[in-house]
């Protein structure tokens, strides 16, 4: 097990963008260290985002989130958003080639739709 780097997660959360620290806070609680979930939590704090906020997020955006086992979010295939739908696809040799079938997961922005072969490699409207 890795040990825990205090500084390197205090630059990494104050380099990331709001909605992932909302993501990690909520969707990916669970599986993260509690001096991790106090770093960001107090970096929300700062953007001015309060408890209330947190758990208003947590409400809107993680009702549908597949969680893992352990209790925390499986991790988009395409991206680092919570994943929201699990289903079966192809593993592609050089992106192109299907070789072997696999579990992917998928966030709201990169499920594909009934009968589409794969999900884009980015969502057309971006909030």
């Amino acid at each position: 097990m890795l040990e825990f780097n205090r500084a390197k997660v205090e630059r990494n959360v104050r380099d990331a963008d709001t909605d992932d620290l909302l993501d990690r806070v909520t969707a990916y609680r669970a599986g993260m260290e509690p001096e991790a979930v106090e770093i960001i939590e107090a970096e929300l704090a700062r953007r001015g985002v309060d408890r209330a906020a947190i758990a208003d997020y947590e409400a809107a955006a993680c009702g549908d989130v597949v969680r893992r086992p352990e209790g925390f979010a499986y991790r988009c295939s395409f991206c680092d958003r919570p994943a929201e739908v699990r289903r079966w696809g192809w593993h592609r040799f050089w992106g192109l080639f299907p070789i072997l079938p696999r579990v992917l997961n998928y966030c709201r922005w990169h499920v594909p739709g009934e009968g589409e072969g794969e999900a884009p490699t980015e969502p057309d409207d971006e909030p």
